[in-house]
């Protein structure tokens, strides 16, 4: 069979760089006429080779991945920390022609097969103008969900018609993508200039590209699909989701360890009993709001599993595991719990959600981790710590019906968001004792995200589009 190329460009996040690794993984089990590679860009944050690039070399050998070398400098850390996503979107532009170079030397020149697309990150719009010069296709891959997707969009509109940026004394904005009004406070990503601009641009320049693929189903998000649809102004979208690894990581030793103590713990639980916190990649907490959460836990008096995660010292950039639960935690809240509760490090998320005695799940959400809990059926109790994922538990709760509120609310003069244990202990009895209604919610929408992605379902037809279009057929 005549081979195809697609090159993708994640942007170097660990959230990004799986959800990109599992759409090559769907495209090759649709057709595996395709070629891909997978560029991977330096992480700024964390400095080195990428552990987690390394990682999903080794598991995904059907993928070639090329690092892109470490020659451009790393925006300064106060960039980072004030405004991460004009700072990224820099670093990204300054990568243009190091991608070019490696697509054009280690991709072209190693193989002759036609590029369908250069495959870009919703934050690497930077590299549609790349693939313009190199005469091929781009499409973004845009991670979050379609409501921020229209947001973003939405912003660009804005920007173009010379309306005014977000203001805390404006009044609560009407969002087409939305169907209630959304709160200034709700929005901490966009409340810095440079970074609504940042944001207004990529929106701009996702119009430049061929398509955007979506990681999400029709069904989840009616509203804003149809706010995408009703655009004449923005190249097809193609909702292809949810993209899980439901497989998960190989492990091996210590952590295939951890693992099966955590599946064995479950395994005693009665069904649905069990709250589980977990916050993704980049969520930790203060020494007080961890005691916090275990004085609310305790008062609960549910069961639960946490995957705690102390914030970084400052001069760190990497939050840390740690095991010395003791030192930090409550005095006697080990012994107390020690029938209802488990905490643990890195958890096996996926391998969680789908167990039989999740019923509930605290967590951040970023997207992916919604998407995981939207198809094994969990209610989710909403936690949001930065970027959209205000906006994402704002959806959750108040359009979509899916979550319980813990917190909602971003303040910028108070950045750690404090949340105290009667907060935590409502949020959670509220799931657990009264969250029938939203149970029975939960497991409708996993139910359609399962048919989207069989044969005749939305995302299916969608991806067998997104193909087509690939391999020059129909649009």
């Amino acid at each position: 069979m005549k081979k195809t190329q697609l090159v993708f460009v994640p942007a170097p996040g660990f959230g990004h760089l799986v959800a990109a690794v599992q759409l090559a993984k769907m495209v090759l089990e649709r057709n595996d006429s395709f070629l891909i590679t997978m560029l991977a860009i330096h992480n700024p944050i964390y400095g080195g080779t990428s552990k987690n690039t390394e990682s999903l070399a080794s598991i995904h050998t059907e993928i070639r991945f090329i690092e892109i070398p470490e020659t451009i400098p790393a925006p300064p850390p106060e960039a980072l920390a004030v405004s991460p996503a004009s700072a990224f979107t820099s670093y990204f532009i300054d990568h243009k022609t190091l991608v070019k170079d490696t697509i054009v030397n280690q991709v072209m020149a190693h193989n002759p097969a036609p590029i369908a697309s250069v495959v870009v990150d919703m934050f690497c719009t930077a590299f549609i103008d790349v693939a313009k010069e190199l005469g091929v296709p781009s499409h973004v891959f845009y991670t979050s969900d379609a409501a921020f997707l229209a947001m973003t969009l939405y912003l660009s509109d804005r920007e173009d018609k010379g309306e005014p940026k977000f203001s805390p004394t404006d009044t609560d904005y009407i969002i087409p993508c939305y169907s209630n009004p959304v709160p200034y406070r709700l929005l901490p990503l966009l409340h810095i200039d440079v970074e609504y601009e940042a944001f207004a641009n990529h929106g701009r320049e996702f119009k430049d590209s061929n398509g955007i693929i979506v990681n999400t189903f029709s069904e989840a998000e009616s509203l804003a699909v149809s706010a995408l649809l009703a655009r004449d102004d923005i190249p097809p979208i193609f909702n292809v989701g949810p993209l899980i690894d439901h497989k998960g990581k190989s492990l091996s030793g210590s952590d295939a360890v951890k693992r099966d103590e955590i599946l064995k713990w479950l395994d005693d639980q009665p069904e649905k009993s069990v709250v589980f916190l977990c916050f993704g990649s980049g969520g930790s907490f203060d020494e007080a709001q961890l005691k916090e959460i275990a004085i609310g836990l305790e008062r609960s008096g549910h069961r639960f599993l946490w995957s705690i995660r102390l914030k970084p010292s400052k001069g760190k950039p990497q939050a840390s595991f740690f095991d010395n639960y003791g030192e930090i935690l409550p005095q006697g809240f080990l012994e107390r719990s020690k029938n209802i509760g488990m905490l643990c490090g890195w958890a096996p998320q996926v391998e969680i959600l789908a167990h039989k005695a999740v019923g509930a799940f605290v967590s951040h959400c970023g997207w992916n981790s919604t998407l995981e809990a939207l198809w094994y059926a969990v209610p989710i109790i909403t936690w949001p710590l930065y970027s959209e994922q205000h906006v994402n538990a704002f959806q959750l709760v108040k359009d979509l019906g899916l979550a319980v509120k813990l917190t909602l609310d971003f303040r910028r003069d108070c950045p750690t968001d404090f949340v105290k244990a009667e907060v935590i202990t409502k949020a959670v009895k509220t799931m657990m004792e009264q969250g029938g209604e939203l149970r029975n919610k939960a497991k409708e929408t996993s139910e359609m995200a399962k048919k989207a992605v069989v044969e005749g379902g939305s995302s299916y037809v969608a991806f067998g589009n997104l193909i087509d279009q690939w391999l020059g057929g129909k649009p």
